[in-house]
């Protein structure tokens, strides 16, 4: 009798480069078990310090990456330089927005809160390295299905209605995106990233299934003219799960935007320019002009990150290192100042979530001149005024966007932050002027933590405005990773 030995097909190499992933999967599923063991009174406070601990873990562990790519479960995920810089910015965003967490729900929803929040966090680090259009969508409903719920875990009617429009919506992108996928697969015959530069055997289905695809990742970034849900499902969804996703689905999906372009055949990379410039000029547009009038934080927030996303596109379109460096750079910039903004609204913020609340923040320089000196910080990060990381950034895109020959571009950029200035520093006009008895109301914080997290923020946003130039040798594996697996010379 013959006997066929038993094979894993997949060796330790593979499973180390998800180890990032799993770790921060596996920290949900203590958390929920540690909640079964805990008083009710600790349970929040052990459940996010568990989950800390997890994504600081995952973050140390995720470093072991860096350097030259590593293609691992048949070319379904890479490692590399590449994915090592938004692994840590998905699990830096993931961590600030924890700190946060004690704004949010009821003690005995906190476990469970916590717990999506970890599972949507290692969707977005699959997504940060995958090279497979199986992984992509994994990744991506990894991700999505915890925010659903995590939109509506509140009692608020607004956080209801967040998480249906968020369902609804984000659904149907998704299926956009898995037909776009089903295309490509049936004009490649794979799913895997590389077979999208070999000759397809039907170009119209190729084509189709490009641009489907990309819609549905427009969508998940926030981009004009797919942006409508973005202010009304940030401004309902508790603080803590709209600074989330403010941060780490975009992470998560420029990953995805920077491989799969990439991997495209040059003649249709070339094509994709003009579609780039254009969602990315009206994105800088719109969204600086529709956070003017908003009288909520978090709908401000929600316009100023379609503006900020555009930013972060117009460098991709530059298309060469240049490029991919100033738009990691931004995405990393503009992490700790959204978040520190977040931050500060969690401070003035109790159940009803008062400090998003444009209106609290008038007087707030007399009552809290440390908070308002560090909300002033990170408002004019965002607005791109020195000496902030925001400033450093939109440096950094307008040099590469006029050396590539897209002034236009260039001047349409620079024509939204000129209008984001109304928009951020009406903001630091109501904190630094009398309050003559209005928004005087102090509001005792649940937490202390969220303080960390401005602390964090503050001092990150004023070094990376400081040393914005990573050392070459680093910098150089990064540009490695996208030769082998994306091609610069058709780069984005």
């Amino acid at each position: 009798m013959t006997t066929i030995p038993l094979t894993i097909p997949f060796g330790s190499q593979d499973f180390t480069a998800l180890f990032p992933c799993f770790i921060v999967a596996c920290g949900a599923l203590l958390v929920l078990l540690l909640d079964l063991l805990f008083p009710a009174s600790l349970r929040r406070g052990w459940s996010i310090l568990i989950a800390l601990a997890t994504l600081g873990i995952a973050g140390v562990s995720a470093l072991n990456g860096w350097g030259e790519p590593i293609s691992v479960f048949a070319n379904a995920f890479v490692t590399g330089s590449l994915t090592v810089a938004f692994e840590e910015i998905v699990v830096i965003g993931a961590a600030l927005s924890m700190l946060l967490m004690y704004t949010a729900g009821r003690d005995d929803q906190a476990a469970g809160a916590i717990a999506l929040l970890l599972w949507s966090a290692s969707g977005a680090m699959l997504m940060a390295g995958a090279s497979n259009l199986m992984v992509v969508f994994l990744g991506l409903e990894l991700l999505s299905l915890g925010l659903y719920c995590l939109c509506g875990f509140v009692t608020r009617r607004v956080a209801r209605e967040a998480a249906l429009k968020y369902l609804l919506l984000s659904s149907t992108a998704s299926a956009v995106m898995l037909y776009g996928m089903a295309l490509l697969f049936g004009a490649t015959g794979s799913v895997d990233f590389n077979a999208l530069a070999l000759p397809s055997a039907s170009p119209v289905m190729f084509d189709l299934g490009v641009g489907l695809f990309l819609v549905g990742l427009a969508f998940k970034l926030s981009l004009v003219p797919f942006h409508e849900w973005t202010p009304d499902v940030y401004a309902g969804a508790p603080l803590p799960v709209t600074a989330f996703m403010s941060v780490v689905t975009k992470a998560g999906a420029l990953a995805v935007l920077i491989r799969f372009v990439g991997a495209l055949p040059p003649n249709i990379s070339d094509q994709l320019v003009q579609p780039l410039w254009v969602v990315a000029g009206l994105s800088m547009i719109v969204g600086n002009v529709g956070a003017l009038a908003q009288t909520d934080l978090k709908r401000l927030l929600a316009y100023s990150g379609i503006a900020q996303l555009g930013y972060i596109v117009a460098a991709l379109a530059v298309r060469n290192d240049n490029g991919l460096y100033s738009a990691i750079f931004y995405l990393a910039a503009y992490t700790f100042m959204n978040l520190g903004a977040f931050a500060v609204a969690a401070l003035l913020s109790r159940d009803e979530e008062e400090g998003t609340h444009l209106a609290s923040f008038r007087g707030l320089s007399g009552r809290k001149p440390l908070l308002a000196g560090a909300m002033t910080f990170f408002l004019l990060g965002l607005a791109g005024i020195p000496p902030t990381a925001g400033f450093t950034g939109k440096v950094l895109i307008l040099a590469n966007t006029i050396g590539a020959g897209f002034v236009n571009l260039a001047v349409l950029l620079v024509i939204g932050t000129a209008i984001s200035f109304y928009a951020y520093l009406k903001i630091v006009r109501l904190m630094y002027a009398p309050s003559f008895g209005q928004g005087v109301n102090v509001v005792v914080p649940r937490s202390r933590l969220p303080w960390i997290a401005i602390a964090v923020c503050a001092v990150a946003v004023l070094v990376l405005a400081l040393h914005p130039i990573v050392p070459t040798g680093s910098f150089a594996t990064l540009k490695s990773e996208v030769k082998d697996r994306v091609s610069v010379q058709s780069a984005y």
